[in-house]
């Protein structure tokens, strides 16, 4: 059966969600308002794929945007529930569900608000455990596709007369940037709904027990709370199955906010052929050592972490900061098909100027 989401489960998919965001993910104080708004609203409600139909549709909750960058977006709960509406309208059919593209600060809790208020299923599966740059990242194998979906936006920072309501109909590869685009118009972050799909399609491409990950984690962390230095990244090693990769002071650290609306770049920690690099394109793509060895690739899990062992993201890093890189290798996480499709991986690596896939999908099939 589905288990009704309550308070408690609302900080829980913040912290964990806070580990999977990989560096990017939103705000913490965003997840907290949508997932209290959803809980104070009525009773958002957790399903496996395996409770739905198989023919329910489906569709991707999501935020789009870099707001780790210093631009003035606004995105309020009701946004999230009125793209939901339009994606509706659009479809000409209700959706039972919805799922998300990667879990995050904020993105964990992206269909909780209309869960509640519209009745739609949170379904326990998303695009990518972790955190990624591209709606194609989360896209389920639909980047490809020539197939006519269904994307919306909505959101917009009003007092500055940037609030957009979008409706769009196309390929997935190209209507995504349109919504990229809406968000920088926006302010930067927007929230949108799309891709609606078929649950027998879902259970085929997802990564299924995603949001479930997120609260597990989110649970152990907040339960090694007080015990002690070093408890907390013991919990999250222990919870994730992952290890600490490097630690150490950041030495360098060259982001730059693009008109695409991505934040790319590298983070160096140390110096010298102890040195280790984080290349960033809003989240942790990849970590070299100091030869240029790459240690880890997307769509592994690459977070930093501080000494109290709460996750920091790329916009909260400062030279001198002592961080910790949390590893967990694709190979223990549920992978969905839109991390092994190879068409989604060009754009990112021609941005960031260094290869991924041959990483990525080395040694796993979906």
């Amino acid at each position: 059966m589905g288990r009704i989401l309550t308070q408690k489960d609302v900080e829980a998919a913040v912290r964990g969600g806070s580990i999977y965001a990989a560096g990017g993910g939103g705000w913490a104080d965003h997840g907290r308002m949508l997932g209290t708004a959803a809980v104070n609203a009525g009773k958002p409600e957790l399903v496996s794929i395996d409770e739905l139909d198989e023919n329910d549709w489906i569709a991707t909750s999501a935020a789009i945007g870099a707001p780790a960058s210093t631009t003035p977006w606004e995105m309020q709960g009701v946004d999230y529930i009125r793209s939901v509406q339009l994606l509706q309208d659009a479809l000409g059919e209700k959706l039972t569900g919805l799922m998300i593209g990667q879990n995050g600060k904020s993105s964990t809790l992206n269909g909780w608000l209309p869960s509640a208020i519209l009745g739609t299923k949170v379904v326990d599966a998303v695009g990518d455990i972790r955190a990624h740059p591209t709606g194609d990242m989360g896209s389920l194998g639909m980047a490809s596709s020539p197939d006519q979906t269904i994307q919306t936006a909505v959101g917009g920072n009003r007092a500055e007369n940037r609030y957009i309501e979008l409706v769009t109909r196309g390929a997935t590869a190209k209507v995504s940037p349109i919504l990229r685009t809406a968000a920088d118009m926006s302010g930067g972050f927007i929230a949108s709904c799309r891709n609606p799909l078929r649950a027998s399609y879902v259970k085929r491409h997802a990564a299924l027990g995603g949001i479930s990950l997120a609260l597990k984690l989110g649970e152990a962390m907040i339960a090694a709370e007080g015990k002690g230095p070093g408890s907390m990244i013991d919990a999250i090693e222990k919870t994730t199955g992952g290890t600490i990769l490097a630690k150490g002071y950041i030495t360098d650290i060259q982001v730059t906010y693009t008109k695409e609306a991505f934040d790319i770049g590298k983070v160096t920690i140390g110096t010298g052929d102890k040195s280790t690099v984080l290349h960033v394109m809003n989240e942790y793509m990849a970590v070299d050592d100091a030869g240029g060895t790459r240690l880890a690739t997307f769509p592994d899990v690459i977070t930093t972490l501080d000494a109290a062992g709460q996750a920091l993201s790329v916009g909260q890093l400062g030279k001198g900061l002592y961080v910790f890189v949390l590893h967990v290798p694709k190979f223990i996480i549920p992978l969905s098909s839109s991390v092994l499709d190879p068409a989604v991986y060009p754009f990112v690596e021609d941005r960031m100027g260094i290869d991924l896939a041959s990483y990525a999908l080395d040694g796993v099939q979906k």
